[in-house]
């Protein structure tokens, strides 16, 4: 079964609207990848297309998807325009897209593959929170955050935050300054159980890889250790590779850069792996 679904509107997190995309090729394997691009990003961001055609080549569907509160929107999927949307995103309402992109794909299939994820940065965090889930099969992170507690400030700076309201970041590229509201800190506080890569790490029995860059200065290479030791798993190490594996926004080349490539080329092996016995 052959499917080619680019920017099909789904509803995320408080029914808000987002973009999905799901490959399936001819006479594919009957495994279906997942994408969860990071912090900042959507699906279309830097070289995602291209890892998208590397898995597809090779007989693996592929769906990725924008997260639905990351500030793009289905008619400006590219742009953070939606500040606002931006502001409220936390990381139980991207547990709860993936939970919506699942039920989708389900709906796409009458027997569902086996589903593999790849999550980058934070959407390797949220990946690895979800290996309770019956439907996972198998789950890598490159470049992968460890704790999400880590992410917040703590002592004064917190408290700065809760009083004005808001913080910001940076967006390099685009030179926004983007909103957080302290929204997303009390949602990690009342959801703490939910939201613990650590616990749920050391608990899980998934078959999981771990990749990351050691001259990455975004998320240090210290916590995909950590999340290997507490998965008892290998972690991959990719000499003089960056954050992103040496992809950027925009990409205009044709090909995917070096690092990148052997990301989706030991995640591929990892997958033939056989696990049955």
């Amino acid at each position: 079964m052959q499917i080619d679904i680019q920017n099909h509107v789904f509803l995320g997190a408080n029914n808000r609207p987002s973009l999905v995309d799901l490959k399936i090729p001819k006479d594919g394997n009957g495994k279906l990848i997942v994408f969860l691009h990071g912090y900042m990003g959507y699906k279309d961001w830097g070289c995602w297309n291209l890892v998208s055609d590397f898995f597809v080549s090779s007989g693996y569907g592929f769906c990725k998807y924008s997260v639905s509160h990351n500030g793009t929107t289905p008619d400006n999927p590219t742009e953070f325009l939606d500040l606002e949307a931006f502001g409220r995103n936390n990381y139980s309402k991207e547990l709860s897209d993936l939970n919506q992109v699942l039920i989708w794909l389900e709906n796409q299939f009458t027997e569902l593959p086996q589903i593999y994820l790849i999550g980058h940065s934070r959407g390797a965090g949220i990946a690895l929170l979800k290996a309770e889930d019956d439907r996972i099969h198998r789950i890598v992170s490159w470049a992968g955050i460890s704790d999400i507690a880590k992410r917040f400030p703590e002592g004064k700076a917190l408290e700065v935050w809760k009083t004005q309201g808001t913080k910001y970041t940076l967006n390099n590229r685009t030179g926004q300054k983007l909103p957080n509201f302290y929204s997303q800190y009390e949602d990690y506080i009342e959801n703490i159980s939910s939201l613990s890569i650590p616990e749920i790490c050391q608990k899980s029995k998934k078959p999981t890889l771990v990749i990351h860059g050691d001259l990455d200065t975004s998320v240090p290479i210290e916590e995909s250790k950590d999340i290997a030791s507490w998965l008892n798993t290998r972690l991959f190490e990719i000499e003089e590779a960056n954050h992103t594996f040496g992809s950027a926004e925009p990409w205009d080349e044709l090909e995917l850069p070096e690092h990148l490539l052997k990301a989706c080329l030991v995640t591929k092996s990892f997958f033939e792996i056989d696990y049955s016995n």
